[in-house]
């Protein structure tokens, strides 16, 4: 069992944060917050696939005072999500100047790097906490190293070069990072923001680096902690670099809410994201979001394509059908199936599995055992293998986790 770091509870619109409750996972729109329409449909398409919190950019006046329409479309579509204001440069005065929307977002995110220079920057970051302390709203305190506090930053290499031995630049920067977020939230509850409405997050691009500044973090403070790997990657990179950035911490139990941040194809849907984080947390054994498929690989037993379809097939099948199964099949997200491909592992597999199916491998008999809590249901043979298994798999479903709310 994984032991999570004990941190305070922060309630984002309803969705709580923090180690008493399971990990969140959260994203982030990337239309023109000011088009209402197309924002508020892709918050719906993250919400349905499972994002329970969705950040949006509010970058410029008309995008701040796209917000509430935003929140009422969503609304008419029964469509209640947490809403977060990504600010940047100018939140101290978009949060003043559109007191509906700092109203009906669920929390602000702030990058101490990014809200002014000099003697601005206290005054800037203030106002916005002031606004936040007004309509009772969490923080996020953001540091990223592509966009880090330069006078924090620079005060820090002054004192490094003194040093008999300096420390490394990367090893400073990770240091500043950690005290620009922590002196940012402590003077941001100096102003009267109560301690549990802060959460802090500090993102760099590199898994080791991240490894190193969350474990330092989470040493030095009980805030919850946001994970992601900023500027992951595209495709496979981004999903790879992501995953083992995250997993490493988690596995260690620093983390209370995460955004994989993956840069999508042109025109691809936004949802790719969540479903990796949703995995990450699953295979990890920290929640449970959809039914595991249990697949191999393939080799040359197998060198018909039927397991491989039919493995497709299924998680597809499964996909389609949790959001109604959700609705009155509570713990139906537990189940595992197992689709395997010859007799080598298939019926060892199986038997582990709620439900699986053995299909026949090159040179065997053509028939399919079938076995259901560990012991062997049906053995199908013939054409319809398929369909056959895939009605058993809802019979399955129906008769266990129905019994549960009857």
């Amino acid at each position: 069992m994984i032991k999570r770091r004990k941190t305070v509870n922060v309630n984002v619109g309803g969705v709580w944060v923090g180690s008493d409750h399971p990990i969140v996972v959260q994203s982030m729109t990337n239309t023109d917050t000011a088009d209402a329409e197309a924002t508020a449909i892709q918050v719906a398409q993250l919400y349905n696939a499972g994002s329970e919190v969705v950040r949006i950019t509010v970058n410029n006046k008309q995008s701040a005072a796209a917000v509430p329409e935003i929140v009422q479309r969503l609304e008419d579509i029964g469509i209640r999500v947490p809403l977060v204001g990504d600010f940047h440069y100018n939140g101290h005065i978009l949060l003043r100047e559109f007191p509906k929307t700092a109203e009906l977002l669920a929390k602000y995110r702030i990058n101490p790097g990014n809200v002014g220079v000099g003697d601005r920057h206290d005054e800037n970051f203030a106002t916005m906490i002031e606004v936040a302390k007004d309509f009772d709203k969490p923080v996020r305190i953001g540091v990223n190293w592509g966009s880090l506090d330069q006078s924090v930053l620079a005060r820090m290499m002054d004192e490094n070069v003194k040093l008999p031995e300096p420390r490394s630049g990367t090893d400073v920067m990770i240091d500043a990072m950690i005290v620009s977020a922590l002196e940012s939230a402590h003077y941001a509850e100096s102003l009267g923001l109560k301690h549990d409405r802060i959460i802090i997050s500090a993102k760099v691009s590199s898994a080791p680096e991240l490894w190193q500044v969350y474990r330092l973090l989470a040493a030095k403070c009980d805030y919850p902690l946001h994970l992601g790997l900023t500027e992951a990657g595209m495709g496979d990179k981004g999903v790879v670099a992501s995953t083992a950035g995250l997993s490493v911490l988690l596995a260690e139990g620093i983390g209370d809410t995460i955004r994989v941040s993956i840069t999508p194809e042109p025109g691809a849907p936004r949802k790719k994201e969540v479903e990796v984080a949703q995995q990450i947390l699953q295979s990890l054994g920290l929640r449970q979001f959809l039914p595991q498929v249990t697949a191999c690989p393939g080799c040359g037993r197998t060198t018909s394509t039927l397991f491989q379809e039919m493995a497709r097939d299924i998680q597809g099948y499964i996909k389609e059908r949790m959001p109604e199964w959700k609705k009155t099949l509570p713990g139906v997200e537990t189940m595992q199936v197992a689709v395997m491909g010859c007799i080598v592992n298939g019926p060892g597999e199986s038997k582990h599995a709620n439900i699986g199916i053995s299909l026949p491998g090159t040179g065997e008999d053509p028939r399919a055992p079938v076995y259901q809590d560990g012991k062997l249901l049906t053995t199908l043979k013939g054409p319809r293998i398929v369909e056959e298994f895939q009605a058993l798999l809802e019979a399955y479903v129906q008769k266990t986790y129905g019994a549960i709310v009857s």
